[in-house]
């Protein structure tokens, strides 16, 4: 599935952290810059770090420079910093600076058969999404059986995704996310979330699965 920034996210041979698709202090005042920056630029660039310590450590072992017995922990290291990595990635794409025109089309059409209403929709992605427990992520996807929207509260960025499930639309509730600009109020960054859903891109994502490109 081809999404403008995952084309810059491997490149060279290796984990690459893409540039913000706007400038740092475009989603303010909803994400000040600060916050911002310190998620791209700290928070993003370690999984991209880590995603290619793991992956460099797992070559290593497949060509007999270190003990399989290494193995277990690198590739649970490449899980979760090349899923953070990807995740993150998507965030970036899938936020633009208001106002931002809700969905309409095939996306539209979706969200009504799974969740009855626009409304509908943000009432369960808000729900999941407030009761990750830590660290985690809300993310709207398609599933590979039905082909229908489903809502995940993923935990960390690798914990209880539906296998084969393709996200469209991505929430970070990590505090890094959000705990500089809003503190404990994770309530109030998912306001702030919604009013910057660029659905110009996620309706594309779901055009891309729909059309057979997952």
């Amino acid at each position: 599935m081809e999404h403008q920034l995952l084309t810059h996210a491997y490149q060279a041979g290796k984990y690459a952290l893409p540039p913000l698709p706007y400038p740092a202090d475009a989603l303010a005042p909803y994400l000040d810059e600060a916050t911002v920056l310190l998620h791209h630029d700290k928070h993003h660039a370690a999984y991209v770090v880590g995603a290619n310590e793991a992956a460099e450590t797992l070559q290593r072992i497949a060509q007999g420079d270190l003990p399989p017995a290494q193995a277990p922990a690198a590739t649970l290291h490449l899980a979760f910093n090349l899923s953070g990595h990807i995740l993150h990635t998507l965030y970036w794409e899938n936020l633009a600076p208001p106002p931002q025109a809700e969905p309409s089309g095939e996306l539209a059409d979706a969200i009504a058969a799974t969740f009855h209403s626009m409304d509908g929709f943000k009432r369960v992605f808000r729900a999941a999404t407030m009761a990750v427990q830590g660290s985690g992520w809300g993310i709207l996807g398609v599933e590979p059986a039905s082909r229908r929207l489903v809502v995940c509260a993923v935990q960390k960025h690798q914990d209880a995704l539906v296998p084969g499930f393709v996200p469209i639309l991505v929430c970070d509730v990590w505090e890094h996310a959000y705990y500089l600009h809003f503190r404990n109020n994770r309530s109030a960054y998912l306001d702030s979330f919604f009013a910057l859903i660029n659905w110009e891109v996620v309706a594309s994502r779901f055009r891309s699965y729909c059309h057979g490109y997952a």
